[in-house]
């Protein structure tokens, strides 16, 4: 089986020399369980750092995270690609794409100024006319300091809706349990939030069954749900998560729930839709993470019973299973990933492949299908600054 490999080049500190191609066991092979090769690049192109496919034309889209521009490549053969159309600006350090269902758009997350733009695609695939949504704001602004109208500053600095209750009395709880005490005895106090010194940092993008799309802001502690319009992107409303905790990367849950994972406080929180069809937090939970770590990549088993999480720092991979309908997230095991700064991860089948990006290295471990629980490394292969792992077809 073969993989896209996203990687950082030398305009960002890396050693890739753009797309590249992984292959797990025979090119023929259904599963991704077999030795380990890397093949070289695909296509030039500096820093793809997140790749992203087209659901229906053979077209790989890359986020240049070094020039702020998204790129369309068609592929030419078994592991070549070339380039479709000029890249398309979009903004700094845009790391992240999501392609519609239907092929009709992308949306782009750009890290270095928080803009989320939506690029159209033509019958092709090519990208054009990239159109940037409203700037979010900071749900954590100190009195005096602009903030929208629909969040209101109190003790869970929450939406005022039932996700503010469920807010506090989750991190209320989270907080006992680790420290040992009832819920019920104080704990201790958090942190002030930091106004001003915020800065917005979109990171990822989903498209809901619901067919709005959900956008992660870690700079603001935002998940922002958005209409998609013919030209762009109509803000909807807004989800704030706890100060600090920073959402990063999400999976949307057969059952139709939006699990987030927070790349700070290395927790899984599990949205919802309300009657109303707001979309409201529903729990969550910690990763047992080290300290020091940052939470990086979430991926989900194909019948979404279990998540993992790619921890930074410990160089781990979480476990969490899902019960109930989605809605219920739980911690189960925290393993060795067998690389330095997984950054990414992919489950195919049996098999999780890992992206090392700082040890220059894809691994694979072997699922235990009954417990969810990854095994240790059974293959590996050097590949240059790895940073993503995306199927060929």
């Amino acid at each position: 089986m073969r993989f896209w490999t996203g990687g950082y080049t030398a305009d960002m500190g890396g050693g890739a020399d753009g797309v590249g191609t992984l292959l797990a066991g025979s090119m023929h092979d259904a599963s991704a369980g077999g030795p380990l090769t890397y093949e070289g690049a695909a296509a030039p192109a500096p820093s793809p750092s997140w790749l992203a496919r087209h659901p229906s034309a053979d077209v790989v889209y890359a986020a240049l995270e070094g020039i702020g521009k998204v790129a369309a490549f068609t592929r030419t053969g078994e592991a070549a690609l070339a380039r479709l159309g000029p890249a398309v600006e979009v903004g700094e350090n845009v790391c992240h794409i999501a392609v519609s269902p239907d092929g009709g758009s992308l949306i782009a997350s750009c890290y270095g100024d928080g803009r989320v733009v939506r690029v159209s695609l033509d019958a092709a695939g090519t990208p054009s006319n990239p159109v940037a949504g409203a700037p979010a704001a900071n749900p954590y602004a100190l009195p005096g300091e602009d903030m929208p109208a629909n969040f209101v500053l109190g003790e869970a600095s929450a939406p005022a809706d039932d996700g503010a209750v469920l807010l506090r009395d989750f991190r209320a709880s989270l907080a006992a349990a680790e420290e040992g005490r009832s819920v019920e005895e104080p704990a201790a106090p958090a942190a002030a939030p930091q106004g001003a010194g915020r800065v917005s940092h979109a990171h990822s993008a989903a498209f809901l069954p619901d067919g709005r799309v959900a956008t992660t802001d870690l700079g603001f502690d935002l998940v922002r749900i958005w209409r998609p319009t013919a030209s762009g992107l109509r803000p909807d409303h807004e989800i704030v998560l706890p100060s600090g905790s920073g959402p990063r990367h999400m999976v949307v849950h057969p059952s139709g729930h939006l699990h987030v994972v927070t790349e700070y406080s290395c927790e899984v929180f599990t949205l919802g839709r309300n009657r109303e069809g707001r979309w409201v937090l529903l729990g969550g939970a910690s990763l047992a993470a080290m300290a020091g770590d940052t939470a990086a990549e979430l991926a989900s088993s194909r019948d979404g019973d279990f998540l993992y999480a790619g921890l930074r720092g410990s160089n781990t991979i979480a476990t969490v299973r899902v019960r109930g309908a989605g809605e219920t997230v739980e911690p189960v095991a925290l393993v060795e990933s067998g690389v330095d700064w997984p950054r990414h991860h992919i489950i195919q089948r049996d098999t999780l492949l890992v992206a090392g990006q700082r040890s220059n290295d894809v691994t694979s471990l072997t699922l235990d299908l009954r417990t969810g629980v990854p095994g240790r490394v059974r293959y590996r292969a050097e590949a240059p600054s790895p940073t993503m792992l995306l199927p060929v077809g």
